[in-house]
């Protein structure tokens, strides 16, 4: 081979490399308000913009099931919440506030001018509080299996039975907890890789974001937040527990929920195609 065709052999490689980087999605950080770096994810384009937030020790991979479909005519961002995934640990306290402020530091990265924001299980909750932080560019939420009965009373025994087995031993608790959010039906795989994600979460953050949780709801603070919104909120949930829309709409109005049949708490990740027809068909309901 002469040096011009080894020359040109070697061009070849370096643009298809070059090309083959520029293709790369690679994750993106921001800083929250207390200086924790927030990893995210974007994907796609078109408004308004999609942003997924996960629940209790999940992360962005939870929504693998929902990027590639609305990546093709929104822009899409996936958030891991601080504590969690790639994002920071050095938080102390764990609370709904900061989670909102962690989902703010990403859109205001990004720019963003109208989202919706989408949220699961606990991801509900943080998506009230960032559109309080918000409100001029949030236009609407949506929870996934969340807002079940915001004004639920909890009482102390309950917090207890909640907290007390996943300090005491957190990861086969944490396994046993979330166990009890499938159905039979649900795919072995699937509920056997999330048991173990979830479970091996980082102790410190999970019990402290679930006892912020559960005193949030307790002394009546998630109801008051909620009834504060001003933006259309709408809940695609499992019937694996009962949701009370009549409840919700005492205080707000137009909460409205449907309510997928023989589906868990996972029914994002268990049965995407009809989760996503029903997500879809949502996206239209926010102003």
């Amino acid at each position: 081979m002469s040096k011009f065709a080894v020359y040109g052999a070697v061009l070849l490689l370096a643009l298809a490399g070059q090309a083959l980087a520029a293709e790369v999605n690679w994750p993106r950080v921001a800083d929250s308000a207390d200086g924790v770096p927030i990893a995210y994810e974007v994907q796609g384009s078109g408004e308004p913009t999609l942003v997924f937030i996960h629940g209790w020790s999940g992360d962005g991979r939870y929504w693998r099931g929902q990027l590639p479909h609305f990546s093709q005519s929104h822009r899409v961002v996936t958030v891991d919440l601080a504590g969690h995934g790639h994002s920071g640990q050095g938080r102390e306290a764990h609370t709904l506030p900061a989670f909102g402020e962690d989902v703010k530091a990403v859109l205001d990265d990004l720019e963003v001018e109208q989202a919706i924001l989408i949220g699961h299980s606990m991801g509900g909750p943080v998506s009230v509080e960032a559109a309080r932080l918000m409100p001029e560019r949030v236009i609407g939420i949506i929870g996934v299996d969340t807002f079940h009965d915001v004004a639920a009373e909890v009482d102390q025994e309950q917090r207890d039975a909640l907290l007390e087995p996943l300090k005491e031993d957190f990861a086969p608790a944490a396994r046993e907890f979330v166990a009890s959010m499938f159905i039979d039906s649900t795919d072995a795989t699937l509920r056997d890789w999330v048991m173990q994600d979830m479970a091996a979460a980082p102790p410190e953050v999970a019990i402290s974001a679930m006892q912020e949780m559960l005193s949030r709801q307790a002394d009546g603070e998630a109801a008051q937040q909620f009834e504060e919104l001003t933006i259309p909120v709408v809940a695609i949930n499992a019937d694996l527990w009962p949701t009370d829309v009549d409840a919700n709409r005492e205080l707000l109005p137009d909460f409205d929920a449907v309510i997928m049949e023989e589906s868990d708490h996972f029914l994002h990740m268990a049965k995407p195609a009809a989760f996503n027809r029903e997500l879809e068909r949502m996206i239209g309901t926010p102003p």
